[in-house]
């Protein structure tokens, strides 16, 4: 076989932790007490007194034999630990640079590390026979090798491969490095004694054959991975089984790789060792070494799974002695089981395996809920990621930006078709550090930044959109990387260069570009090695420009069957379905089913499946069953689906080929009326009624605002955001848990933040009331402006009339904004697709009796005649002129605004005599307020 060199390259070294400088000085007798420091904050809420638990916290005392030094607080043990360690390292002036050991020095101390396994004294303990056999017997990965080796010939007996030993120790593969490959092996000077070996065999006398299932990787990518049987006995030692299917001489010259996949995976590619190396003086890296010999061209596609050179023909295999038992461990790895750590590779393919079906997209669009979330969450999949290609934990930051003023804020635009865009509710801002004491008013922007294993930056990604909740700007921000990155590892089409082109638009900078480079390269020669699987142009050409978009033409003779129940998926509803998948072959009656599944749950309207399976959903109601074809998928992913390979191969070999699918939808969860408007409109509903609300603030000069119906105070909040001429702040609610609530956010931001609250400088009272809108209380009379912003719908309708003679003739507000869900709007809201034909031609009644309400609390929901009626009776009544308007969509579109609102404007000057009114005259419960003047 071919001998080639390949120029070894010096990686730079790790640096050493601040814990590992301490051990390597201390050992043993160094000791960390970490203690837990809680730390409790008060809203200081006059009536409520609200506690409020602090995050845990953590102090980490490190006692050396020659001081002890005590950390500051941290968020994690081990940064608490670290920065202990730190301290002392400081305080002792200790020397942190490491000089790697010369080959000689290296094999001294890896034989010094593993002696006692050979020898009968420890120091100067001697072991008698039983406490050698007791050892030889035990759990310990290493006994087991030694109790195999025995069973070999010759100068092989009781020979342990030094790769064996490096695996159990991490240590020892640290000197492994360092030590020439000539010495590959290591045992015993002396035999072990006579009674021990039969002792052992014994114990081990059985003589069953094993049959373990693995994969060969050629290094050749003109040949495809193919399945292999290793045929041990129990007798044999098993990596000589492995070696002579590498075509190697024995174990000695079988090197093997990390554990691949998970940390408890016993997983690993087995390989031939490099013949030799050449040192040349002259011109040496960090052990001297320059060139290596290798026998056999490089293994991309195990180099790509391992992340080391692996050179010539790879067997893949899950077998290995453990800790679990003293017995040899095995399991098969099957075709499938290699294509689906090869998708575990990918950002896209590690959340197809945690949703373990084929009909799920790479990434979902966006993040909305953790609750509606299925599969691992986008953080998780990054740390994988990162695990997966070496590097280190992602870093996450989170801060506060400064608020947004009214000037800055953005109109109402409707979003139906842009599914990249983001749709939780956001300002624009600059990032800031976080601060340990966060209020619940605040908005977060995450910074995440990818680091490699010797802690350099390689990239930094810092998007501009920030969110209410801590959670969802982390989770979306990875969700933007991930989806950056994913776009490019699945394609060998695109050059990297174009990666780094569409970085700024992704808010992405990058730092180290071989780095990133060597990562994406190995992702491009997976992507090339299926073409070394495919059996005719046809398919090569399928699979090469494979996409998970809808073709243009959309699912291929689709056919809808049984009762429509009227029960249909709208954007942000959880959809169930079961389904099967099945490989067809066209004209030869051939079919082989790929993935069966009873039960998938999935949110409508993020692109959490392939696109033209959730085309298809969302034309079915609950109980309809669709069959529709469709082109194939990439051959990796039916390859990672199906269980037989062999039979699959042969399939995708003909010349007309597809995919069928079954669905059947079992049920669908209403998505709430908050997450409905998300799922359709940017900024949100919510968002767009505040901007309205506080337009008419400013326009009129108002100073003082009572806010019916207050809730969570989620407006009065909001209101803290802008700049306006408001002085006096009241909410009225008969929920205490609601007005608990409101008093708790705007205590945060009153009083915890009053010296950054530019925006609400003019504010001199805030309070909340305890009572309900329906009845009538003098304190509230006169407010310069009333808001009751999607209530009236929570209430019964009579009681709904109510509140509207109780507002105009007794509270008696300048201005009254009214907003209430357009119940004509559902028909948009619920139904992502466009009105069929027969529709368009129904009468208007028919349309609106297969729409619900919005949420399951509403009492009722008007029609904008309904509204328009309600809102003009009462302002004739009251001597009020009204006007119309709304936000969501448009006046002159149908079916016009998503929520509809009226403002009441009285030009009279009400009667100051508030007597009158004690006929209905309510005491109202105070249940928090804020003044000015004592803050």
């Amino acid at each position: 076989m071919e001998t080639k060199e390949h120029p070894a390259v010096a990686p730079k070294k790790p640096t050493l932790t601040p814990k590992a400088i301490i051990h390597q000085n201390f050992g043993s007798k160094a000791c960390y007490v970490v203690e837990e420091v809680k730390e409790v904050r008060q809203t200081e809420c006059p009536g409520l007194s609200i506690p409020q638990m602090g995050p845990c916290l953590y102090r980490c005392t490190l006692q050396l034999p020659e001081l002890s030094v005590t950390s500051g607080i941290f968020k994690k043990k081990k940064d608490a630990e670290q920065s202990a360690a730190e301290m002392a390292i400081e305080k002792l002036s200790i020397h942190t640079e490491t000089i790697d050991p010369t080959p000689q020095e290296a094999q001294e101390g890896l034989v010094t590390r593993i002696a006692y396994l050979f020898s009968e004294k420890s120091d100067t303990i001697f072991l008698c026979h039983s406490t050698l056999i007791q050892f030889l017997l035990s759990d310990h990965p290493l006994s087991g090798h030694i109790r195999a080796t025995l069973w070999r010939k010759g100068d092989l007996c009781g020979s342990v491969p030094i790769s064996v030993i490096a695996v159990c120790d991490a240590k020892i593969f640290s000197l492994c490095k360092c030590i020439d490959p000539e010495h590959l092996w290591i045992r015993k000077q002396s035999p072990y004694p006579q009674d021990i070996i039969e002792s052992l065999m014994k114990e081990d006398g059985s003589q069953e054959c094993i049959q373990v299932a693995a994969i060969r990787i050629p290094s050749s990518m003109e040949k495809p991975v193919e399945a292999v049987t290793l045929h041990i006995s129990l007798r044999e030692y098993y990596l000589d089984v492995i070696a002579n299917e590498l075509g190697l001489e024995d174990a000695a010259n079988v090197l093997i790789s990390r554990n691949l996949g998970k940390a408890s995976s016993e997983i690993r590619l087995f390989f031939a060792a490099p013949i030799s190396y050449l040192l040349d003086p002259s011109s040496k890296f960090a052990n001297g070494k320059e060139t290596l010999h290798f026998e056999g061209p490089l293994n991309v596609r195990a180099r790509y799974l391992s992340g080391q050179d692996i050179f010539g023909d790879a067997i893949l295999a899950c077998i290995g002695y453990t800790r679990k038992s003293r017995d040899l461990f095995y399991e098969d790895v099957t075709v499938q089981l290699y294509y689906r750590m090869l998708l575990g590779k990918t950002p896209g393919g590690i959340y197809k395996l945690s949703r373990e079906a084929i009909l799920a997209a790479e990434l979902p669009s966006r993040f909305t809920t953790r609750t509606n979330w299925r599969g691992s969450l986008p953080r998780d999949i990054l740390c994988m990621f990162c695990r997966q290609h070496r590097l280190s934990e992602p870093h996450f930051s989170t801060g506060s930006p400064p608020f947004k003023t009214l000037s800055e804020s953005s109109g109402s635009c409707l979003k139906v078709e842009d599914s990249d865009a983001d749709v939780i509710e956001c300002v624009n801002g600059a990032t800031v550090t976080a601060s340990p004491k966060q209020s619940d008013s605040e908005v977060f922007k995450c910074e995440i930044k990818l680091l490699s294993r010797c802690e350099d930056i390689i990239l930094l990604c810092s998007p501009e959109d920030c969110y209410k909740k801590q959670n969802d700007a982390i989770q979306n921000a990875s969700l933007k990387l991930l989806s950056w990155l994913n776009k490019y590892f699945k394609s060998i089409l695109v050059p990297i260069e174009r990666l780094y082109e569409t970085a700024d638009n992704f808010n992405i900078q990058i730092f180290s570009k071989n780095i990133f480079k060597d990562i994406l390269a190995g992702q491009s020669i997976h992507n090339c090695q299926l073409n070394a699987i495919q059996c005719n142009k046809l398919l090569e050409s399928i699979c090469t420009n494979s996409s998970y978009d809808m073709p243009e033409n959309g699912a291929c003779s689709l056919k809808i069957e049984g009762p429509d129940s009227g029960v249909y998926p709208s954007n942000g509803s959880l959809s169930c379905i079961s389904y099967s998948v099945s490989l067809v072959v066209e004209g030869e009656n051939m079919k082989e089913v790929i993935e069966v599944c009873n039960e998938f749950e999935f949110e409508m309207g993020v692109g959490a499946v392939i696109s033209y399976v959730e085309e298809v959903v969302m034309q079915m109601s609950v109980g309809q069953n669709a069959y529709f074809a469709m082109s194939l998928l990439s051959s990796d992913l039916i390859f990672a689906s199906a269980g037989d390979s062999v039979k699959m191969l042969s399939l995708l070999s003909s010349e007309a080929c597809y995919l069928e699918y079954q669905i059947s939808l079992t049920k669908v969860a209403e998505p709430p009326e908050e997450r409905m408007e998300q799922a359709l409109f940017s900024p949100p509903l919510s968002k767009q009624r505040v901007e309205f609300a506080v337009q008419h603030i400013v326009e009129s000069q108002a100073t003082t605002l009572l806010d019916f119906g207050c809730g969570s105070g989620s407006l009065l909040e909001a209101l803290l955001n802008y700049a306006t001429s408001l002085e006096k702040i009241a909410g009225i609610d008969i929920s205490q848990k609601g007005l608990a609530r409101a008093a708790k956010v705007l205590n945060s931001k009153l009083v915890t933040n009053s010296d950054s609250g530019a925006q609400w400088r003019n504010i001199k009272s805030v309070i909340l009331y305890e009572g309900s809108i329906t009845n009538f209380g003098s304190r509230l009379h006169g407010f310069d402006i009333g808001t009751c912003l999607e209530v009236i719908e929570h209430m019964d309708e009579d009681q709904a009339c109510l509140f509207g003679d109780m507002a105009l003739s007794c509270f008696c507000p300048r201005i009254l904004i009214v907003s209430t869900p357009n119940f004509e709007y559902n028909v948009v809201l619920q139904r992502l697709n466009p009105p069929t034909q027969e529709q368009e031609e129904s009468d208007e009644k028919t349309l609106l009796q297969s729409c619900k309400f919005r949420n399951h609390d509403h009492k009722f929901e008007w029609t904008r005649e309904q509204f328009r009626q309600w809102a003009s009776d009462l302002a004739l009544r009251h001597n009020y002129n009204v006007e119309f308007s709304g936000v969501g969509g448009s006046a002159d579109v149908e079916p016009g605004f998503a929520s509809q609102i009226a403002v009441f404007k009285r030009e009279w000057i009400p009667e100051d005599d508030v007597l009158k009114h004690a006929d209905v005259e309510t005491h109202y419960n105070v249940m928090w307020e804020w003044n000015s003047k004592n803050n």
